[in-house]
């Protein structure tokens, strides 16, 4: 069974937080609400939560009316961005606490309770810490901890408001990893906000894009990364150049050259746009021409920042080991995009 949300909008006075949102999640998906700030993310999950009720609209999970539910009782699992852990208790007693509240006749004995926060600690490789305080624990590992509360309770959903946003990149990365593993072992159905496009493509198995509270594609990683179908996409995703060119029978025609078009587009002017990593670089030829003003280092790449005759700026990627080794800031080169991408 899935998560369906059918025509879901959200006003706040005049503000329309949400419109006509629609998508379905299937039972034991991760999906990933991606968008910037003021897109619709939180105000979603805190509906889903039943924090607040939509305007019009519904939401059903396994065929049961979502928004008749107490929000207690939809069996929810919540993750935010703040930790939320309860200073006053261990780590063991932070993850029992969803447990232990509950009304007597619903509580599971002692033992079952210890058991299930053994199997957590475990779980989130903290076995040995349930005794510690969250004072006494690294962010990353209170990030652990309050996921394992959320999942104490055998959540029908789990849902994860940017809880990585207050770490640095590395702990980040790492833990995306762990998560991913912890998804997998468990099989929740999973709705994850944020605005970290690597994030999102890196964890979920589909994306939902959202814009000022509109949804403006989904999709797998693979399907959002390659055909964004929109320039909004396009742009969120990452580094964007963009150049004016024409565009006939799918093929975009600059100053001497041309470029194939990714994906249907009409006949005529266009501001194109293509990736850092699907252009070349040359100091002779046709191509667009440019002067390098950065040379910046990528990993195991080479990050070109370089600007054109009509102030224009691009930025280019290339692998260690080519002629982009050679360029220096002040040069003169063309630049020639491999492909490109047009939006009406």
């Amino acid at each position: 069974m899935s998560l369906i949300i059918s025509n879901v909008n959200k006003t706040f006075t005049n503000f329309p937080a949400l419109k006509d949102v629609t998508f379905e999640a299937k039972s034991g998906e991760f999906i990933a609400l991606l968008g910037p700030s003021g897109s619709g993310k939180t105000t979603l999950l805190r509906l889903l939560a039943g924090l607040d009720t939509p305007s019009s609209g519904g939401i059903t999970f396994e065929g049961e009316n979502y928004l008749k539910l107490n929000p207690r009782d939809r069996r929810i699992g919540m993750v935010f961005q703040s930790y939320a852990l309860f200073r006053h208790m261990t780590v063991a007693q932070n993850i029992a606490f969803g447990l232990n509240v509950r009304p007597a006749k619903e509580r599971p004995s002692k033992a079952e309770i210890k058991a299930t926060v053994d199997r957590l600690l475990k779980l989130i490789q903290l076995e040995d810490l349930g005794k510690r305080y969250p004072s006494q624990l690294s962010g990353g590992q209170r990030q652990r901890v309050a996921l394992a509360r959320a999942l104490a309770i055998n959540p029908r959903i789990l849902l994860l408001d940017e809880p990585f946003g207050a770490l640095d990149a590395l702990v980040r990365k790492d833990l995306r990893r762990w998560l991913k593993r912890i998804h997998h072992e468990t099989g929740v159905t999973t709705i994850f906000v944020t605005h970290d496009q690597e994030e999102a493509l890196d964890l979920a198995d589909r994306v939902v894009v959202l814009k000022a509270g509109k949804v403006e594609q989904i999709g797998t990683p693979l399907e959002i990364h390659s055909s964004p179908q929109s320039a909004f996409v396009f742009d969120f995703l990452g580094s964007a150049n963009k150049a004016t060119g024409k565009v006939s029978a799918g093929v975009a025609h600059f100053d001497g050259f041309s470029a194939p078009v990714a994906g249907a587009a009409n006949d005529g002017d266009y501001t194109l746009r293509f990736r850092p990593y699907e252009a070349v670089l040359s100091r002779s030829g046709a191509g667009i021409p440019v002067t390098v003003s950065a040379v910046l280092p990528a990993g195991h790449s080479l990050r070109l920042e370089l600007k054109g005759e009509d102030g224009a700026l691009f930025e280019t990627q290339h692998p260690h080991g080519t002629e982009a080794d050679h360029f220096a800031i002040g040069d003169a080169l063309k630049l020639r995009p491999e492909r490109v991408y047009a939006y009406a």
